[in-house]
């Protein structure tokens, strides 16, 4: 029974061409967004990461203003490469490594309110795992140039 559920439920091949691209634009929007952030927010998020319990940690690793100015182009560039489907592979790996130090700087702190922010990033690491395992898909600027 269980199995003629999910048999009823699956996606037409059209249907998942297209959830590729939703898939890579969606996960890719966040990045674009607060990658930009990065620039349009600067002493706010400044002003954050100082308060973080991380802060001495982020010192020690360099400049805050200038790793938030790395990670924010590193947001902005590749999550549009990741919505467009180039280099999806590498966005992807570029995107999980920029957002592992950020989510633990900014979100693995002791003040409760920071739980749903920190699985919601759990959450993106994931995605950004599956769409370096499966590719880019439909639709995207990778198929394309290989042909």
């Amino acid at each position: 029974m269980f199995a003629n559920i999910e048999r009823w439920l699956e996606p037409g091949a059209k249907s998942k061409a297209l959830i590729d691209l939703l898939f890579r634009v969606l996960t890719s929007l966040i990045f674009i967004i607060g990658g930009l952030g990065h620039f349009g927010q600067h002493q706010m998020m400044l002003d954050r990461m100082e308060e973080s319990p991380w802060a001495g940690t982020v010192n020690m690793i360099g400049d805050p203003s200038v790793l938030l100015w790395l990670s924010g182009f590193a947001f902005a560039v590749a999550g549009t490469a990741l919505a467009l489907g180039w280099m999806t592979r590498a966005s992807a790996l570029i995107l999980f490594v920029t957002l592992v130090p950020v989510t633990i700087t900014t979100h693995l702190v002791p003040d409760p309110s920071h739980v749903g922010p920190l699985f919601k990033n759990i959450a993106i690491l994931g995605a950004l795992l599956l769409i370096w395992a499966r590719g880019p898909g439909a639709f995207a600027l990778d198929g394309k140039i290989e042909r």
